[in-house]
């Protein structure tokens, strides 16, 4: 009997530590995480394809995650896009109305997680 085959997370997060963070948190999970730091490596990533669902920041040098939501939107649509960003400021934004859902980071990872598993139906 095959496993059923693992979910691919595209995480997209400029700082480090919680890239790393979140990347082993979702691979514990189940899934199989690509991570990018910016908004360029994301897209790069994308071209590749293969992924289920996009999770991206929105603060980030070069291009912020708005920008990045917009360019997915112009190739994809058809990949749900979770927008983790610390600014509750932004979910007023109607720029980030096209992601499927909107987290503000904290301490706990239950809601991020709680939303990962909604939009895969997992």
């Amino acid at each position: 009997m095959t496993q059923p085959k693992k979910k691919r997370i595209l995480l997209v997060e400029d700082e480090e530590n919680l890239r790393l963070l979140y990347q082993e948190e979702l691979d514990k999970d189940g899934y199989d995480v690509t991570a990018a730091g910016d908004a360029d490596e994301a897209l790069a990533a994308l071209r590749g394809g293969g992924f289920d669902l996009i999770i991206t920041d929105i603060r980030m040098p070069g291009k912020d995650g708005i920008e990045l939501i917009t360019q997915i939107m112009g190739q994809r649509r058809d990949i749900p896009i979770i927008i983790n960003s610390a600014y509750q400021s932004y979910k007023d934004d109607f720029m980030t109305w096209a992601a499927d859902a909107y987290v503000v980071k904290s301490s706990s990872l239950d809601e991020l997680k709680s939303r990962v598993k909604e939009l895969l139906g997992s």
